[in-house]
């Protein structure tokens, strides 16, 4: 049974392309971020890559998890989880 999942995004992701807060339904991370980019279309290649896959500088974390598999987003959610979008940092001295 699909749940409805929030979808969240982090502010410095909101400065490039709006992405507002949604409720979704899905079964699995991935259903749910489709589910997303359907109505939101121009949030997906910010967030994934040509072949579908977490792009290398977002972190995607279900219920405060990071997802398992970037490649495939296969992780389960349910009824009232919480997905979490955001840009990795990295760099630094």
């Amino acid at each position: 049974m699909r749940g409805m999942v929030s979808v969240h995004f982090t502010a410095n992701l909101r400065r490039h392309v709006d992405c507002p807060e949604m409720q979704v339904e899905g079964t699995t991370v991935h259903e749910a971020l489709d589910a997303y980019f359907a109505v939101h279309p121009a949030v997906r290649s910010y967030i994934l890559d040509e072949q579908g896959a977490v792009r290398r500088h977002v972190a995607i974390f279900a219920n405060g998890s990071q997802v398992a598999d970037p490649n495939t987003l296969s992780d389960p959610v349910d009824d009232g989880t919480e997905i979490y979008v955001m840009q990795a940092l990295s760099g630094g001295t």
